[in-house]
């Protein structure tokens, strides 16, 4: 019996000290050791989806070979003006940050970490003019660790593009 509670109070302290260990050092440099949190730039016609289920897509058909996960609505606004709403759309998230921008191909990408663990996701936005004062969006959200996300960027793009039809009016469809 006493055995056992030693080693039960020698787990519990190992437990301790790696969790203060990983608070004090900072989630940030801990989830570093595997790489960097951007995880850089996609090419959506041609983008392969992840075999894992810890990503998220929401792409126009004429745009992405890849299957969709969300329908990426078309909205009654110019690709400049959408960027503009994007950007107020971001500015209400917690924990984004813009790591990349390409202007002339309408691109952003983003890291946004989650609250208490602070994991990275990266998540790559690109505005598509369609003319006649319409546009669209193609988002791309996905984990850096871990084999699944617990749905975790699938709801990341439907909260987005909630808020983003809040901020530009969609095309109305007959």
């Amino acid at each position: 019996m006493h055995f056992w509670s030693t080693v039960l109070a020698v787990a519990a302290a190992a437990a301790i000290a790696i969790l203060a260990a990983f608070f004090i050092a900072g989630p940030e440099r801990i989830w570093a050791l595997f790489g960097p949190a951007d995880l850089g730039p996609v090419d959506f016609e041609t983008l392969k989806r992840r075999t894992s289920p810890n990503d998220s897509l929401a792409c126009p058909q004429n745009i992405c070979i890849a299957k969709s996960d969300l329908a990426s609505p078309v909205f009654a606004v110019s690709a400049p003006e959408l960027q503009k709403a994007f950007a107020k759309v971001i500015a209400s998230e917690p924990s984004v940050e813009q790591v990349a921008s390409d202007d002339s191909g309408f691109t952003r990408r983003y890291v946004q970490r989650t609250k208490i663990m602070r994991f990275p996701d990266t998540i790559v936005v690109r505005f598509i003019d369609l003319g006649d004062g319409r546009s669209t969006i193609a988002l791309y959200s996905r984990s850096q660790l871990g084999e699944s996300d617990s749905g975790v960027n699938h709801a990341r793009i439907e909260r987005w593009l909630s808020k983003l039809s809040k901020e530009a009016p969609a095309v109305k469809t007959a």
